[in-house]
């Protein structure tokens, strides 16, 4: 059933705009009656349509449950920028397996360097990226892609998370030596092609960021990331 997500629900009716009521009534050509859910906050409302145009679709609803497919833990993915479009598939597949946010991060290996305001210029198509990944995957949230920081200030955010891992080739601790009973939130950072610097590594201990080691092979940095998450939901049950 098609899925659209919405910022603001009533008791018992709900208005979907702009692109995605073109969506319904040019491209799929939905017609009044038919049914669809409304996403909003991680509860599914299952509606039916009382009135559609291309700028507006009005939808009674009909009853709602909690979305099914939303993880019960916190998932943010702190993700060293890549080269060329490799953040473009993270963000994708990241989504689809649930994280709940999307942290780019400037780190000293990272070949890409765009600034603030080049990064900006991106954003609306990583937050479109996701959005598309929701949709597709089921999700009862639009997961949210933020503007780049530097690794200070992520490791400063990642500390607030209940959980808070560091991938690293070198070496550490196994996902299975992670207790993650009671964990509620969990922050994962994760280094672009060329890794992390020994300092950074440090600095990562030293705000008392847990090192994770996947192994001795070495995976490519967009595959890191989601055998990470994915190892990640597996052991919470979310998988």
């Amino acid at each position: 059933m098609p899925r659209f997500f919405v910022d603001d629900i009533s008791e018992k009716y709900a208005q979907i705009t702009g692109e995605d009521a073109r969506h319904i009534s040019r491209s799929l050509r939905m017609k009044v009656e038919d049914t669809l859910i409304v996403s909003c906050k991680g509860i599914d409302y299952s509606c039916v349509i009382k009135s559609i145009t291309d700028d507006l679709v009005e939808v009674e609803i009909l009853f709602y449950n909690k979305c099914k497919s939303e993880p019960s833990i916190d998932l943010t993915l702190y993700q060293a920028v890549p080269k060329l479009d490799k953040l473009e598939i993270i963000i994708q597949k990241s989504v689809e397996l649930g994280v709940n946010k999307i942290v780019p991060v400037l780190t000293k290996r990272c070949i890409s360097r765009p600034s603030e305001k080049d990064f900006a210029k991106k954003l609306q198509r990583y937050k479109k990226i996701a959005l598309e990944a929701a949709k597709q995957s089921g999700r009862g949230i639009i997961p949210d892609v933020l503007p780049i920081i530097n690794y200070t200030a992520a490791l400063n955010k990642m500390v607030c998370s209940d959980c808070s891992l560091m991938l690293y080739e070198q070496g550490g601790v196994r996902f299975s030596e992670v207790n993650f009973s009671s964990v509620k939130s969990v922050s994962l950072l994760i280094g672009s092609e060329g890794g992390f610097d020994e300092a950074e590594v440090l600095q990562a201990d030293n705000a008392g960021v847990k090192r994770i080691w996947l192994g001795d092979r070495i995976l490519r940095c967009e595959t890191a990331p989601l055998a990470a998450v994915s190892i990640t939901m597996f052991l919470t049950h979310n998988l």
